[in-house]
């Protein structure tokens, strides 16, 4: 066997090899680099369970970052378990082959109760005052302690919100080193997400996602330089290519207008009731999981949707199956955006009767995904000043609301989730083994027996 580290660069393309990423370059340039073809939807969850089984999602299931869960009613997105994905995982493929392979997955997503030898997520804690404090879940359970006491507490809010930055990319960078030197594992899986939300965040042609590239570039070249030392065999992914986008598309607001959506009312704000809803939309990305009660409603909720400014198509089960993503978790119909255009969660028609948990970072709560997290309310009179008022009151142990996000989804200048129609500009494989790589471009599906290839070839 030959230990292999795989480096997943999440919104990293093509394009973005060259002067801003000098250390991905090279290793692209003295092995191979291919584009590769993604799955439907290209979310994050969707396509690591692609990478990881080497299935499509009507076979593992996930078929976005969250779903209703038909039996509680409910919707849930950013799980962790790992038995929600179906089929054989990678690391179960590896030790079936030999017993002595050991891999550590290092923030790939559903992390918990999976079968690896090392795992580490984020995981925050709840306190019961409602404060969320920083923190990962490790297995084993003392990795978490080794690491707090060498790299600090995991920085969660570098990790996902308004004050996302390279700290967080490089917290996991640091732990993978760590990792590889106490538990020399045969297989790393280790993610970096950082590119991905000032790609979202500020647009792919944005002159300022310079930095975030040269950033990036810099963590996974200590990754790269680590495995070199040591004879490893290196693959970089990406999961997805990020496209301009200047067009929210409210599709649950549409629903509700037609009298299909309901509400309930809490202490002044509306929360979607969906036990009452005849129909209503989990957005996600440029993805909708459109969700329908009553069968003889599906061709009515199709018109209204399809007609939406921005809607690329409507597709209902039987066309699913085109899309790969004909699975009992998919809603009776799902809609994609156009390449410009992308999905929000918002249902409530007046913003004065948003429910509280729209102006916080609350990825559990909103049934939906909501990239407008990654900005400061620009109403908010500094900003910076505000966020640390509130943060200092929680250290002091008083209670207090995170409220400083947005409800402007006009400001998302990128978004993801429908296949890029510029291979360029999608996402990408580089491997420093180029006899391994096959020609052509490469299907999300294929990574699996790929990253087996590195090891055992």
């Amino acid at each position: 066997m030959r230990k292999t580290i795989v480096i997943l660069v999440v919104g990293l393309t093509p394009s973005h090899l060259g002067p801003n990423t000098p250390h991905l370059s090279a290793l692209a340039r003295a092995g191979a680099v291919r584009p590769l073809d993604t799955v439907t939807p290209a979310v994050t969850c969707t396509v690591q369970a692609t990478f990881m089984t080497g299935s499509l999602p009507r076979d593992h299931g996930i078929v976005a970052n969250g779903w209703l869960f038909r039996d509680l009613l409910e919707v849930w997105l950013w799980r962790q378990s790992n038995r929600l994905v179906a089929g054989e995982k990678v690391w179960e493929a590896g030790k079936r082959r030999d017993p002595g392979f050991t891999t550590a997955n290092l923030f790939w997503w559903y992390n918990m109760g999976a079968s690896h030898d090392v795992g580490l997520t984020p995981r925050p804690i709840y306190k019961s005052d409602g404060r969320k404090m920083p923190d990962c879940y490790a297995q084993p359970a003392a990795l978490r302690e080794e690491l707090t006491r060498e790299l600090g507490v995991f920085p969660l809010f570098q990790f996902w919100g308004p004050g996302t930055s390279i700290v967080s990319s490089r917290w996991i960078a640091d732990a993978a080193l760590h990792v590889r030197r106490t538990r020399t594992p045969t297989l790393t899986l280790v993610y970096l997400p950082h590119l991905d939300y000032d790609l979202q965040r500020l647009g792919p042609d944005d002159p300022r996602t310079a930095r975030s590239l040269q950033e990036i570039d810099a963590v996974a070249g200590t990754l790269i330089a680590d495995a070199e030392r040591e004879g490893a065999r290196v693959i970089v992914l990406s999961e997805y290519g990020i496209t301009a986008v200047s067009m929210p598309i409210h599709v649950n607001r549409a629903l509700r207008r037609a009298g299909l959506l309901a509400v309930r009312t809490e202490d002044g704000g509306e929360v979607l009731d969906i036990p009452q809803s005849r129909a209503f939309a989990l957005a996600d990305h440029q993805i909708a999981h459109l969700y329908i009660s009553e069968p003889t409603l599906i061709e009515e909720v199709r018109r209204i949707v399809a007609a939406l400014p921005g809607v690329d198509g409507v597709f209902d089960r039987r066309e699913q199956h085109g899309l790969g993503i004909d699975h009992a978790r998919s809603g009776e119909l799902v809609a994609l955006a156009r390449p410009d255009a992308w999905f929000t969660y918002y249902y409530w028609i007046d913003d004065r009767r948003a429910p509280d948990f729209a102006r916080l970072v609350e990825i559990h709560r909103k049934p939906g995904y909501d990239p407008v997290e990654l900005f400061l309310d620009p109403a908010i009179s500094f900003p910076r000043l505000a966020l640390g008022w509130r943060l200092a009151k929680r250290a002091l142990g008083l209670r207090t609301v995170m409220d400083v996000i947005p409800l402007d989804a006009t400001l998302v200048r990128g978004s993801h989730g429908r296949i890029v129609d510029d291979p360029a500009r999608g996402p990408l494989l580089i491997s420093s083994e180029p006899s391994l790589v096959p020609d052509g471009p490469i299907a999300a599906a294929a990574v699996k027996t790929i990253i087996l290839a590195h090891v055992f070839d």
